[in-house]
């Protein structure tokens, strides 16, 4: 039987190591559709639209659901490339704010944000009334899971801690609900 191994979870082996901690770093890729080319602007893809659901249909939900970041990194054309201007932040700028938001998160709870259980949670992720009506509704409209909540309410606290917020806002927790993939038959061709 086959599940996906999640950060730190322990699997049980009858083989030489009894037990073991999984500490992967957790990054995953799959192409869009079978060919790889859905949304390329170039129009090089012609699957239809049934390959492209079966195509994702492989990926089972709970799977998915242990995934906390959906991000589409579309293609950047050549000419974007060699004439990219750096009026954006440094590498050195980016880091720094990260390593502080990581320091904030081991000061407040002794561990980072994805280590939290769920009553870390409860006690280091404080949200207003506006805040949890959201969440509430995202949960029942988009369907999402106890497990998806909670995985939203941890992102939703790291994007609070590299704004250098106290409390997680709404602002936050709609930037997280944003990188949940909300519908595996998204962009698929000719509309559908």
């Amino acid at each position: 039987m086959c599940s996906p191994k999640v950060w730190d979870s322990k699997s049980v082996s009858f083989g030489f190591n009894t037990l073991s901690v999984t500490g992967r770093n957790g990054k995953k890729a799959t192409r869009l559709c079978p060919c790889g080319y859905l949304g390329d602007p170039n129009g090089r893809c012609h699957c239809t639209a049934e390959q492209v659901q079966r195509y994702r249909g492989r990926l089972s939900g709970p799977f998915l659901d242990r995934i906390d970041l959906h991000v589409e990194v579309p293609k950047v054309p050549h000419r974007e490339l060699r004439n990219a201007d750096n009026t954006g932040p440094t590498s050195a700028e980016i880091r720094e704010r990260v390593q502080t938001a990581r320091q904030r998160q081991l000061r407040r709870a002794g561990k980072l944000n994805r280590a939290l259980n769920t009553r870390d949670i409860e006690r280091h992720c404080p949200h207003d009334e506006g805040t949890a009506a959201l969440l509430e509704q995202a949960v029942e409209r988009l369907g999402l899971s106890a497990r998806a909540y909670h995985r939203v309410l941890k992102v939703a606290r790291t994007i609070a801690d590299l704004a250098e917020a106290s409390a997680i806002d709404v602002p936050h927790v709609t930037e997280a609900i944003s990188y949940r993939r909300l519908d595996r038959r998204a962009v698929v061709p000719g509309g559908v």
